[in-house]
């Protein structure tokens, strides 16, 4: 597929540009996938596509598989690129991580009008970094936060273990929960240890047009149920503009993906990806599928109401 490659030293962001091929004036940034033009990225796109909208895809950087200080001022000088070829209309997507991401860029910048977030806390986070250290292959870094704005590192909750624990627990609890990656007590320990803050809590309030929160009970990596839950009881309680649909499967898993990306990256035995990479997933295979063709037909539905708004 053809596209627009971005860097960070020539152009102020590390991503690709994707036009659709009928042609648009909205474009959603997706931040799917450890690089932008990988696999996982270009699947994102190839669905996308089907809804009638560009995208430009985005990811730290080149071989960068963290998240640590990632600065916002980067969706910042995406969005301006975007505006001046043409796109009238942005919106925001991630997933994990990334979903926390697209929360706390929309709850930022007000020329976001679509934000969806895939299994995002409701909060900032102690920065990381993932690859090969002392036999770990993830470990949390001092000082500073998952996103940095202006310079100066976004307040954070810290992790309660430091490296090598923090690794050496992830790995202990996905071997005794038989996922391929838990991480939900290295979470929960953090928060009891360190209650979150109101500054580190993002104000989703802030969020204009369209949102979109979607997660399950059973996620193995954190408890996005009880975020999601608790940005719902937020814009409850504080004046907002945005219209938030928020969905909770009972079972799901942490991969809350449409039905139909998820095919899109594979093809063939998409399911029994999920199976061999979630406990939850084995025991609740049925529910499991039941939970992404749904998101499927919601985030479809959300995708292309906010496509053709301008249009009313």
């Amino acid at each position: 597929m053809k596209h627009i490659h971005f860097d960070v030293e020539s152009d102020g962001f590390y991503g690709a540009y994707w036009a659709c091929k009928d042609g648009s004036d909205c474009t959603v940034i997706a931040m799917l996938g450890d690089d932008g033009e990988d696999y996982m990225a270009r699947s994102a796109v190839k669905w996308l596509f089907r809804l009638g909208v560009n995208v430009l895809t985005m990811s730290p950087g080149k071989k960068d598989y963290g998240h640590h200080n990632y600065p916002l001022e980067r969706i910042e000088k995406a969005m301006a690129w975007l505006k001046s070829h043409g796109n009238a209309r942005i919106g925001i997507a991630g997933g994990s991580t990334t979903g926390t991401l697209a929360l706390t860029a929309a709850s930022l910048f007000g020329d976001i009008s679509l934000t969806i977030a895939m299994t995002p806390s409701d909060f900032v986070w102690q920065g990381f970094m993932q690859g090969k250290k002392d036999g770990c292959r993830e470990w949390p870094i001092e000082g500073e936060s998952l996103f940095s704005y202006k310079g100066k590192p976004l307040p954070y909750m810290p992790f309660c273990y430091q490296h090598p624990d923090y690794w050496n627990i992830i790995s202990e609890e996905s071997k005794r929960t038989g996922n391929m990656i838990a991480s939900r007590k290295l979470f929960d320990d953090s928060e009891a240890a360190h209650p979150i803050t109101e500054e580190e809590f993002i104000k989703v309030e802030n969020i204009r047009g369209e949102l979109f929160l979607v997660g399950a009970e059973d996620d193995a990596l954190w408890d996005t149920a009880k975020y999601i839950r608790r940005m719902e009881k937020r814009l409850a309680e504080k004046p907002h503009s945005c219209k938030v649909e928020a969905v909770v499967y009972e079972h799901g898993t942490h991969f809350v993906f449409p039905d139909g990306m998820l095919k899109t990256m594979l093809p063939v035995g998409s399911a029994l990806f999920v199976k061999l990479a979630f406990s939850a997933a084995k025991k609740y295979p049925g529910e499991c599928k039941t939970a992404r063709i749904d998101i499927d037909r919601r985030m479809t539905r959300v995708i292309c109401d906010w496509r053709d708004k301008k249009k009313l």
